[in-house]
């Protein structure tokens, strides 16, 4: 009797996020490469978790993310997938979790970011880990990483759908000249010096849900940028906001395009620092609606594992 192929490994990799005020030291010395960072930087994140009520959903989210994968996938065709979680900063990190497929006898895995947009510096990274934790083991597994997909049809149709609800919920006078602004996480600007495609990417994804829309103005800008003293890639969203005041912009669609889960960059920089900006401005805000583990989110998920794994067993 023929003994089963192992299913295909599915491995969703995201950021990861500290569950506790206690757990915000640990998580920021790992993003920092080990480096404790200093009193004032670590009560700063502090606070902004604590604002935010300790904690954000991002690491459930992305669980949810994978059970319901993993139920869209079972119906599809029982017992031929596992999906599994790897994050970079927290646990699982992705190292526990190649050992964890490694005992589980999976060969094959597909791993996707749940970041749209490549770029060296953040996506590279995952498969800096990944492969890291391939060498340690005695049998390394075949691995393949979907490095991008900001150009999947779904994803933008399921951006520009959350645009035109979220302009819904304006004043009903601000609605049609509301300006909408896309933001992505900054990266320092020496990634342009070795050709990075991650801006290119953006302003095309942005252009393409535009488009959909049939938006005859759009904006682009980045937030979230680190306090490192270096160059961050700009402009900045409270700095634009104050370019799009002077412009005479009365209300923005904030679409953080950049991001598919509710968390700390959503949560601070949009719904606290950005609404505090506008509230200066007297200008309206609102913000779309993030992804999560919606159902159209996880049928884009589905849709790249059905375009990149074969149909049938290789082995």
């Amino acid at each position: 009797m023929q003994e089963s192929a192992p299913p295909y490994g599915i491995l969703l990799m995201a950021y990861g996020t500290p569950n506790t005020l206690d757990d915000v030291e640990p998580y920021y010395t790992h993003i920092r490469g080990g480096r404790t960072p200093s009193p004032e930087a670590l009560e700063n994140l502090r606070e902004r978790y604590r604002l935010v009520g300790g904690r954000t959903a991002l690491n459930d989210v992305t669980f949810s993310v994978r059970d319901r994968l993993q139920e869209q996938l079972d119906r599809a065709a029982p017992g031929r997938y596992r999906v599994y979680v790897g994050m970079k900063h927290w646990h699982p990190f992705i190292a526990e979790t190649v050992a964890e497929i490694a005992r589980d006898g999976i060969r094959e895995v597909l791993a996707i970011v749940l970041a749209p947009h490549y770029a060296k510096m953040s996506v590279g990274a995952y498969r800096k880990y990944a492969e890291q934790a391939l060498a340690e083991l005695a049998e390394p597994f075949e691995f393949k990483l979907i490095e991008r997909w900001h150009d999947h049809p779904g994803y933008r149709m399921l951006i520009g759908e959350r645009i035109s609800a979220a302009r819904e919920r304006l004043p009903a006078e601000l609605r049609s000249d509301a300006r909408v602004l896309f933001s992505a996480h900054s990266l320092p600007e020496k990634i342009l010096s070795y050709g990075d495609p991650y801006p290119d990417e953006l302003r095309e994804s942005a252009a393409g849900i535009a488009e959909l829309l049939g938006l005859p103005a759009w904006s682009f800008c980045y937030q979230s940028a680190g306090m490192t003293g270096e160059p961050w890639l700009g402009p900045d969203i409270l700095d634009y906001l104050e370019v799009l005041h002077a412009e005479g912009v009365r209300a923005v669609i904030s679409a953080p395009f950049g991001f598919v889960a509710d968390h700390l960059e959503v949560q601070w920089d949009i719904d606290t620092e950005a609404q505090q900006k506008v509230a200066e401005l007297g200008m309206h805000l609102v913000r779309i609606d993030m992804p999560n583990a919606d159902p159209e989110f996880v049928d884009i998920i589905a849709s790249l594992v059905a375009t990149h794994v074969p149909v049938a067993p290789t082995h």
